[in-house]
């Protein structure tokens, strides 16, 4: 070119900085300032600072600010604006708040700039009185309030300027109604987001797919899973975003089967996953504890390199755990290339499931040597693995340490854990006076988790302290009877068993019945105690009284304390042999090919004698069992128990 202009300069600049080319950038901008200061304008360090912002580069910016108050351009707002933005983006709000400050005039961008750049750092007083001290606020204004709040736990408060926003009659696009949807969602307040759902139709903004899900979401944050389906059915445009709330959802509520049906229906739709809705579905298949299904989408993660997200990567170390492949798990951790706490907390969780306390600890005290902080869920995953081993000194060090090192305020898990170390260890007095010292009573897990003990232990007085004060905080609550049942059974009390039997049909309380399942060929077969719904019944019970038979030759004697029922022994027998998880393992028996183990799921905790029974079992067949129960993993071999003796 024979000749350069401003706006010949300006393209070049503009250019380089939108490929990130910001060494070449800044060369044509020197070229640029040796060509003659008359070429320059607003839009040369509006686009300066704006590069700079983006690629991070806090010294370039500091530079170009130097160069716009040398060359007289500090007092334009079209420069002012993404100045002010630059220095917030890059954490420096006390300079961007300088900058905004010494502008003499001021426009609704800048405010809006400003105000998101004080909310991003948590100053939310700051930048209420900025908010409510602007003569003029446009919708944009609005929304960055709401949304900050929000985002700063402010939920309620959004929600009230919210109102007040629609009082004022001012637009609102997809971004306001997402985060009031998320403010919602928060707070639980599904009332407040069913009447800004029927404003959203009113304002013809439930085809928006931004909107719609954030309305699932909100629906899903509620336990509405109902609503969250009929806006997912309705909308008329879906995206990765939108599948994923849903499938997101599923997963809070429980619903972990459709969690993974909705992802094979994403797929048909022709919607590629994310590592998010990756990590999402493969939680599922954690939750319901399915290794086939699971492993599927492991090799997926593999064929679509999104295993290389750190969310994926956590996901399936936090499967493998909670199928009981400790080994897999701990495998794809040492694979990951970037861990983070919820990495080690996954497997420091999935060791403690396995009641490995050792390796637990010894994985914690590896994370604190990474520089890595624990959360709340890490000292709950260490202080169940002391539990389950019977540590009780250890665990009532890092129950000590916990708020006065890593900052952790105990929450009712944490008291609990600390409840199940003492009582589980015999020490029960010593697990009552720690109760009493405690800053707000035992949630209902914490004053079963002392009841279970004194039925092992056979404290009647302890055992009727706890069982009384879980029926004061639930009255219909059934693990209060069906304990304190077990404590009266075991001293002979059959009038006391009756009396509670009584009041629980009065009451109309019943015992959550046990049941166990066990996958094969794709399909999930149930067994209840005593069950004969399935076309193998015949098969299993013959097995069970084969194995019964040779059970008893190698020494099992049945333990009589988990029956309720004051009748003759043979009938005792009859209904320990019947239970749910010894007709699933039959079932394994019969049907899952040698050389691969058997892995049976229960409802409920796996009583004593079926836990001493499986021994016996997994020695006479030579077959490896992993029962997972309501409280953890029980890998049987050769006769022995991944738990030991603290099961």
């Amino acid at each position: 070119m024979p000749f350069h202009d401003g706006v010949s300069w300006n393209l070049l600049i503009s250019g380089h900085a939108s490929h990130g080319s910001v060494n070449d950038a800044v060369k044509v901008y020197n070229l640029m300032l040796k060509d003659g200061l008359g070429n320059l304008s607003r839009i040369t360090f509006s686009t300066m600072l704006i590069m700079s912002s983006s690629r991070r580069c806090v010294d370039l910016g500091r530079q170009i600010h130097g160069h716009i108050l040398k060359f007289g351009f500090g007092s334009y707002v079209f420069v002012g604006s993404p100045l002010v933005d630059m220095y917030a983006k890059l954490g420096l709000i006390y300079d961007a708040k300088r900058g905004f400050d010494e502008l003499p005039e001021k426009n609704i961008v800048m405010y809006n700039t400003m105000i998101t750049g004080l909310l991003r750092r948590g100053l939310v007083e700051e930048s209420r009185r900025l908010f409510r001290g602007m003569k003029d606020k446009d919708s944009i204004s609005w929304t960055t309030m709401i949304t900050g709040l929000m985002q700063n736990g402010l939920e309620r408060e959004a929600i009230d300027l919210f109102r007040e926003m629609r009082l004022e009659g001012l637009a609102m696009d997809q971004f306001t109604f997402g985060s009031v949807l998320t403010a919602c969602g928060g707070l639980l307040a599904l009332e407040e987001g069913k009447q800004i759902h029927a404003f959203i139709i009113r304002n013809d903004h439930k085809d928006n797919v931004f909107v719609g899900s954030a309305l699932v979401d909100m629906y899903c944050k509620c336990k509405s899973i109902k609503y969250a389906e009929s806006v997912f059915r309705t909308m008329a445009w879906k995206n990765v975003v939108s599948w994923t709330a849903m499938l997101v959802g599923y997963g809070q509520n429980g619903c972990s089967e459709e969690a993974v049906k909705i992802f094979c229906n994403m797929q048909r739709n022709g919607i590629e996953p994310d590592d998010f809705t990756l990590g999402s579905v493969i939680s599922s298949c954690a939750n319901l504890a399915s290794l086939e299904e699971g492993t599927q989408f492991h090799g997926r993660s593999l064929v679509t390199g999104l295993i290389s997200f750190i969310t994926v990567s956590n996901a399936l170390v936090t499967f493998y755990g909670k199928c009981g492949n400790i080994e897999d798990s701990h495998r794809l951790f040492n694979e990951m290339n970037v861990r983070d706490e919820v990495s080690w907390t996954a497997l420091v969780s999935g060791y403690a499931k396995f009641g490995k306390a050792n390796e637990t600890i010894d994985l914690f005290e590896k994370m604190l040597s990474h520089g890595l902080k624990p959360d709340e869920v890490t000292l709950i995953g260490v202080l169940s693995a002391c539990s389950r081993a019977g540590l009780v000194e250890k665990g009532r060090h890092y129950f000590e340490i916990m708020v006065k090192e890593y900052g952790i305020r105990p929450i009712h898990d944490h008291y609990t854990c600390m409840i199940d170390i003492l009582s589980r260890a015999g020490r029960l007095e010593e697990a009552k006076s720690f109760i009493n010292k405690m800053p707000f009573p035992p949630d209902a897990i914490g004053w079963a988790t002392l009841l279970s003990s004194c039925r092992i232990h056979g404290n009647v007085e302890i055992g009727k302290w706890a069982a009384e004060s879980l029926l004061e905080l639930d009255p219909y609550n059934p693990a209060s009877y069906v304990l304190l049942s077990s404590i009266y059974a075991s001293k002979g009390k059959w009038d006391h068993v009756s009396q509670l039997r009584r009041t629980m049909r009065e009451k109309g309380v019943r015992k959550d019945p046990g049941c166990s399942w066990i996958k094969y060929k794709s399909r999930v077969h149930i067994f209840s105690a005593d069950d004969w719904s399935s076309p193998y019944s015949d098969q299993i019970y013959a097995e069970l009284e084969k194995l019964n038979r040779k059970m008893i030759k190698e020494g099992y004697v049945p333990d009589m304390s988990s029956v309720l029922h004051d009748v003759e022994l043979s009938e005792k027998i009859k209904m320990l042999n019947h239970h749910s998880e010894k007709l699933a393992i039959a079932f394994g028996l019969l049907f899952i090919p040698p050389g691969l183990p058997i892995r049976v799921v229960k409802n409920l905790r796996v009583c004593s004698d079926c836990h001493n029974a499986t021994k016996y079992i997994s020695k006479i067949t030579q077959r490896e069992i992993l029962v997972r129960d309501a409280v953890r993993f029980h890998l049987f071999k050769n006769g022995e128990c991944s738990c030991g003796d603290f099961w």
